[in-house]
Parts: C-alpha cells; structure tokens; sequence
C-alpha cells in the first residue's frame, strides 16, 4: 500500500471524499445513499462485518434495491472462512479509491469500524495477529474492569508510557493485547510500521450521526426483531451448517452467536430478541465511544430529525 493522498495541482479535486460514521443502526447506509446521488458518488463500505457474504441480514447490509440506487463497493466480497485484516482492507480501499476518482466520481465511505476511518486519514502499523486467548483476556478485562484496571495490567506488563497516555478503553486493551503478544509497546511499533494515509482529511467531509439514546435503542430493538424473521434465522442457520471456527470475525458478527443458541435449544426467541438487544446496544456504545474520543473535530449529525442532504452536498461541490 504505497500510495499516499497526492498533494500536486489539481489533486485536491480530484482526491476529495465524503467519510460518514456512526453507531449500529443509526441510517448510515440511507444518507451515504443520498448523498452518492447528489454528487456523483460511490458508496464504498467501511464496516467490517459488511464485508462477509454470508452476513446480509445479520450485518444490516444494504439490499439489492438499495445497492441498485448508486454503486456500491466492498460489500459482501469475502467468504466467511476467510479472516481479514484492516491492512488488507486497506489494500482493497486503495484500488478501489483510485478507480472511483479516475472515473470522475466521489468514494462516499461510510461504516461503523471506527479503525477503518483512522487508518484512511492517519496511516496503519501493520501488526501481527493477536491469538485468541490474548484477546479474550484483553476484552474481558476492558468490559470487566474499564479503563483503571486496563492502565493496571498494561503497566504492569511493562508499557507504562501506553497506560499513562492512553484513556480509551479499546485503545487501552488493543495497547494490551500487542504487548502481550510481542513483548513490544504498542506505540513503538506503529512508529516503525506506520504507511501514510490514503486521505487527507482536510479535503473531505467528515460526518458522524450523534442520535439521541432513547431513539438510537428503539432502532436497534427493531433490528434484533428482523434478525429473528424466517429470513435471518436461515442466514445464521445456513452459515452455521458450514461448522466454520468461532475465532473468525465473521462468526463473531452480534446475532450469530445468538441465534445459534435459538436454534440449538439454548434460548427461546424472547430470551434471543433480548440477548440481541443488550449486545447491540453495548456494541453501539462502544462505537459512541469511539467517535467521540477518536473523531472530535468531525461534524455531529442528528438523525432522528431530517437531514438536509441537499445542502450537505451543495456546500460539499461549492467548496471544490
């Protein structure tokens, strides 16, 4: 991954971009949708999960009507056998980027993966694999114990640097796991592996939606409930019968879990619908979390009242 956002005349033009981020079941995918219309644009995904083919439903993919409406890239284009990086999600972007603009078009990223969006407009570290049991341990202690026992563990392991500069629990437990598994700061490596970003962020419009929490879980409570529709059981049903690992990402996905247990005799739907709420919520919440500390200076959009996609995209074109 060598190319880096060009800075020569013209290029600014040509390399701009529209960036929306959010958590879980806030309409991210309807207003990169509308926005790709008013701009000649091409929605590239910048989720995770939305990447497995296996994982329409579960994911919240857009449809096929939705993805006939303006082009769309990088959804569902891995098998759920295959584990995938965000170095080599870094790499597709990469050619998809210059596809888009050499075609006169506008990339409108949009997802959820908030490591997605730092890597694009800060540069990546490619680091090793962490092993399972190292990322448990690290998970565990962040939903258990927070950021003060993170701090603890990471200082006690020897990167006390880390554990006094950082105070976001995912940064912490990242920081963690990579001392963990190298015996190395996390800091000191990113600083010997980092490649240059493929944005620069001062040439795109960076949105994140803020919904109000009582709005935010009321949409999350209706997507637990179309998981559990015939259509998302059969999802879950059809990629379990393919007896893949649990380690992988795809297999982690929030409803995969859940719905294995319905339909093994683990759960009733009442008790699945709520399992799928709670984890969702404390999915979105993370996510929140990761916004606000990561993504300060981006403009807060509200979307449980209209947006004015218009105005959005005209200020967007006029500012070429």
């Amino acid at each position: 991954m060598d190319k880096s956002f060009e800075t020569g005349p013209g290029s600014a033009h040509k390399r701009r971009a529209i960036l929306i981020a959010g958590p879980t079941a806030s309409g991210k995918s309807a207003l990169a949708i509308e926005l790709a219309k008013r701009v000649n644009g091409v929605v590239v995904n910048a989720d995770s999960m939305q990447l497995y083919e296996d994982l329409r439903l579960v994911s919240a993919r857009p449809s096929e009507d939705e993805e006939a409406e303006v082009p769309h890239r990088l959804y569902g284009v891995l098998p759920s056998s295959e584990a995938f990086s965000t170095g080599a999600w870094l790499r597709r972007m990469s050619d998809e980027l210059e596809l888009i603009w050499s075609a006169g078009q506008i990339p409108v990223l949009v997802g959820g993966t908030g490591l997605y969006f730092k890597a694009l407009t800060e540069g990546f570290a490619e680091l090793p694999e962490i092993p399972e049991d190292v990322r448990v341990k690290a998970r565990s202690l962040a939903d258990d114990g927070g950021v003060s026992e993170l701090k603890a563990a990471l200082a006690k392991a020897g990167d006390r640097d880390g554990a006094e500069g950082l105070n976001d629990p995912q940064r912490l437990a990242r920081a963690l796991e990579v001392l963990l598994t190298t015996g190395r700061p996390l800091a000191e490596l990113q600083t010997e592996q980092q490649s240059p970003p493929l944005l620069d962020i001062k040439h795109c419009l960076c949105l994140v939606l803020a919904p109000p929490r009582p709005w935010l879980h009321e949409r999350i409570e209706k997507r637990a409930r179309l998981m559990l529709s015939l259509e998302g059981i059969e999802e879950v049903k059809t990629l379990l019968a393919r007896e893949l690992s649990y380690k992988l990402p795809a297999m982690r996905a929030i409803g995969v879990k859940e719905i294995a247990g319905l339909l093994t005799g683990g759960s009733d739907i009442g008790e699945t619908e709520y399992r799928l709420v709670v984890a969702t919520r404390q999915y979105a919440k993370r996510q929140e979390t990761w916004f606000r500390n990561q993504m300060p200076d981006w403009q807060r959009l509200d979307p449980s009242n209209e947006i004015d996609t218009a105005r959005i995209a005209d200020e967007f074109l006029r500012a070429e």
